[in-house]
């Protein structure tokens, strides 16, 4: 219930509560970076989920009074967004990526990856969309890159793998709501150990990055996140290391391994001087996304593999 210094009373309309919420957000100092990047923003899904409204309604509804009840379940999320520190995402159980709406919880990452943009362009120039037959999302999570990539890839068929169960089961969820169950199919996997026989035209991976140190400073938003898909070892390169030693014999002859490092990429880049990675640009911000073709891969793999025995 509100605590009694919520004005339930001296508030009435939407754009009251909106207000209302983002100066109180503002207050205690939250972390934005879960799908919305201000405070105005965070409280306004919250209020739309709130009353079961739509984003892009009619401005004229902004100032519709609410009910007391509809007053008493906004503030009790703007509670648990305050005192929780608990990341819209996970308040309102959806999140947009690549224009798709997917369910999420805490068993997996808030979607939230500039590739995102490349899957909407259809990984053009880089690829042929309509030659893409086979791809694999690494580490998927909700499985929102590979459901985009089913939606944007119109002969593709998609693996996507978690190592996590856990995982797998939202990614279900979500695949089940896009009705894409015969064209993406869900695999438990430790990175390539564990994935059916196949060599892919395209493979995507948004794995866990986060070095030790950025692992001791996160906000407390990212701690509703699961670890598993957040840490990777002292530089953040434990997941990236493997997936670039085996990734060569998973592509075919003209295939492309796309995979963000985020922070990580001057780490990456340090290690690895010699390797020619292409940094990906995005128009609407991102980055410590690279682009490795199957050549490529093929040339360094001895490089690569000596580079995990570290």
């Amino acid at each position: 219930m509100p605590n009694q210094n919520q004005p339930i009373d001296e508030l009435d309309s939407l754009i009251d509560f909106i207000r209302w919420g983002a100066s109180r957000f503002v207050e205690a100092d939250l972390y934005y970076g879960h799908g919305t990047n201000n405070a105005i923003d965070d409280a306004m899904a919250l209020v739309l989920y709130a009353l079961h409204l739509p984003f892009g309604m009619s401005s004229e509804l902004f100032s519709a009074k609410l009910t007391r009840t509809e007053k008493q379940t906004v503030l009790e999320l703007f509670e648990q967004r305050i005192t929780r520190r608990v990341p819209v995402p996970y308040l309102t159980h959806e999140a947009v990526f690549a224009g798709l709406t997917f369910y999420v919880d805490e068993r997996v990452l808030v979607p939230r990856s500039p590739i995102a943009e490349l899957i909407e362009q259809g990984f053009e120039p880089w690829v042929d969309a309509n030659n893409i037959e086979h791809v694999l999302d690494l580490c998927t999570g909700s499985a929102c890159i590979a459901i985009a990539c089913a939606m944007a890839l119109p002969y593709a068929q998609v693996d996507a793998s978690d190592v996590s169960m856990d995982a797998l089961a939202v990614a279900d969820i979500n695949i089940q709501r896009h009705q894409l169950d015969g064209r993406v199919q869900a695999h438990q996997a430790d990175l390539f150990d564990g994935l059916p026989a196949q060599r892919y035209d395209l493979i995507v991976s948004n794995p866990p990055y986060v070095d030790a140190g950025d692992m001791a400073s996160l906000p407390d938003e990212f701690h509703h996140e699961p670890e598993l898909g957040l840490a990777s070892g002292e530089d953040g390169l434990d997941a990236c290391m493997r997936i670039l030693a085996e990734a060569g014999d998973w592509l075919t002859d003209e295939g492309v391994l796309i995979v963000e490092v985020g922070n990580s990429a001057h780490a990456l880049a340090m290690r690895l001087p010699d390797v020619p990675f292409l940094w990906l640009e995005f128009e609407r911000g991102g980055d410590g996304v690279f682009l490795l073709t199957a050549s490529q891969l093929k040339e360094d793999q001895r490089l690569f593999s000596k580079q995990l025995e570290k």
